[in-house]
């Protein structure tokens, strides 16, 4: 059985390990991080399914953190934990994009059942959904690109790539972030790879006239559509 893989972000350690020990007795994989600034880096580095991130940390609040997350994975769930109790704070994780809010002191029971019950939620999500991209229609899941009922089947890499740049869709996504997340290291040949990918993605998104992956300034790319 395939273990769930968890990013959790608390920066009281001992709090942190025993709630990395008890989601790892029901077939969790985690990753415990002390920091807003370590966690953002793991979260580039590997992939995750579902990411808890304590509000009050070092170097990074979890606010912050889950801004910078939701500009490259709209959809991975994330859980908020707190002993702020005020409305405001509740209200502010849920526009950033925070998918639940636990309270402290919880029980270990209640935050296991919650994070079972936002991966499901997911699932449901993922298989029906898809994206528009102009005229094309793209399911991440599937790994399909379609236009006018005739479809073209992407790579994983080319359906990670489209799937990053359409999460930022109208922005500069900086080269960097795409090198770390989906190849995980930035040096020169991983960029002329990705350059290659690019390539591969504007001829198959060339039938739209409105639809193009531009390199911004030497900076990174944009998707416009």
């Amino acid at each position: 059985m395939n273990k769930i893989k968890l990013l959790l972000a608390e920066d009281e350690l001992s709090l942190g390990i025993i709630i990395k020990e008890s989601l790892e007795t029901r077939d969790f994989e985690v990753t415990l991080c002390k920091d807003g600034d370590e966690a953002f880096k793991f979260f580039l580095e590997k992939e995750f399914e579902i990411i808890i991130l304590d509000v009050m940390m070092p170097k990074k609040d979890g606010f912050t953190l889950a801004s910078e997350i939701r500009k490259i994975n709209k959809h991975i769930p994330i859980l908020f934990l707190t002993a702020k109790s005020q409305v405001q704070d509740v209200v502010e994780g849920f526009k950033i994009g925070g998918n639940d809010y636990l309270k402290k002191p919880f029980s270990m029971e209640e935050l296991i059942v919650r994070c079972l019950s936002l991966l499901n939620r997911i699932k449901i999500i993922n298989e029906t959904q898809t994206l528009e991209i102009g005229t094309y229609i793209f399911n991440y899941t599937k790994q399909t690109l379609n236009l006018n009922n005739n479809s073209q089947t992407l790579t994983n890499r080319e359906s990670e790539l489209l799937y990053l740049l359409y999460c930022n869709k109208n922005e500069t996504i900086d080269k960097n972030i795409i090198l770390r997340k989906l190849w995980k290291n930035d040096d020169f040949f991983s960029s002329r790879s990705m350059d290659v990918f690019i390539t591969k993605l504007r001829k198959k998104l060339s039938e739209d006239e409105n639809v193009q992956i531009i390199n911004s300034r030497n900076e990174g790319y944009k998707l416009i559509c």
